[in-house]
């Protein structure tokens, strides 16, 4: 059973993830080992251009932009000590306007050689903060797992199946970096002048790329133990009433699983294969999303759109369908598709 649930996580994982953090990296077929001359000068004026974004947006006293700011200092090393990815998201923890969004990032904001991850203070203001929603919930159960705190972990498991929503954030974070990438125009050194969307290709990959890497509840630790219910009734209906929220989630791997819980624990065979179906087409809006998103270095057009959809908000999974739909793709798979 297990296995189905990792080679569906595999392939919804297609989406946002796969996507470089640095447009310099996209071109498909080239040797990473040993990038051009060209690519390399590229590479080094993106991240100038990021490190320039973050210096002038560090000096705001609120959330959005120091979160934008803080977003694209994650993934840099030698930052100075204002423009880290610690002190940035700090000071948007403190804004006045900070919310769950701001925390959710802030759990990144740990050390692992230290065993401290996710940052626990993060975590435990996300419980006030976000109560209501299942994502904070199982990125507990996950922690009290792994700190074989059974009990606890059972609890969890209770407070996420009573949630409202599943929210990771991906959408506040990605309409952050929209924001921040705007800030100031793009050298031209930064894209390469082959690419037909120029700097405005170079932003949206870099959106996007960066976007990517939110901190995830564990969601296979979530699986496990449900598949593991065995005869405990009280598991199995929390299981089936949290796959329901999940169901409706704001990523793909939340859905995934949602439909996975369905499709393993439901009593009627028409639910199982409706979730079986379901699941289907969300493989498929996945990799047509992760198609439209490859396209955006060459296509202008299509480039400005998803950033425009970034900017909007949203969640991942509003702004995969809004994508799909804008362009004209169907959300389902033709009947013979199967996936790649």
């Amino acid at each position: 059973m297990m296995r189905g649930w990792r080679c569906l996580a595999l392939a919804c994982a297609v989406s946002l993830v796969t996507t470089p953090a640095l447009a310099g990296k996209t071109a498909a077929g080239k040797a990473a080992s040993s990038p051009s001359k060209a690519a390399k000068a590229r590479d080094k004026a993106q991240l100038a251009f990021q490190r320039d974004l973050i210096s002038v947006l560090a000096p705001s006293a609120t959330a959005q932009p120091l979160l934008g700011a803080a977003l694209l200092a994650r993934p840099l090393f030698n930052q100075p000590e204002t423009g880290s990815f610690h002190t940035l998201i700090g000071r948007a923890a403190m804004a006045e306007d900070a919310d769950a969004a701001v925390s959710w990032v802030r759990l990144a904001d740990c050390d692992a050689k230290a065993d401290a991850c996710p940052n626990p203070a993060a975590l435990e203001l996300l419980q006030t903060q976000a109560a209501d929603n299942a994502a904070v919930w199982l990125l507990k159960l996950a922690e009290d797992t792994r700190n074989l705190k059974s009990d606890a972990a059972r609890e969890d498991l209770g407070r996420a199946a009573a949630a409202k929503l599943y929210d990771d954030y991906t959408g506040a974070s990605l309409k952050a970096l929209a924001s921040a990438v705007g800030t100031l125009p793009p050298p031209a050194g930064t894209f390469d002048p082959a690419h037909a969307a120029g700097a405005v290709g170079m932003q949206t990959m870099l959106v996007y790329g960066i976007g990517s890497s939110q901190p995830q509840p564990g969601l296979q630790l979530t699986a496990k133990l449900c598949e593991n219910a065995g005869d405990d009734a009280s598991i199995k209906a929390d299981c089936l009433k949290l796959g329901k929220t999940l169901e409706w989630g704001s990523s793909p791997l939340a859905r995934s699983l949602g439909l996975h819980l369905r499709e393993v624990l439901a009593d009627d065979p028409a639910q199982q294969e409706d979730a079986k179906r379901t699941r289907l087409s969300l493989i498929w809006q996945v990799q047509s999303f992760a198609q439209l998103l490859a396209r955006a270095p060459d296509d202008k057009a299509l480039a400005q759109h998803l950033l425009a959809l970034a900017r909007n908000g949203g969640t991942e999974m509003s702004l995969v369908l809004a994508a799909l739909r804008d362009n004209n793709l169907p959300t389902d798979p033709p009947t013979d598709w199967k996936p790649q």
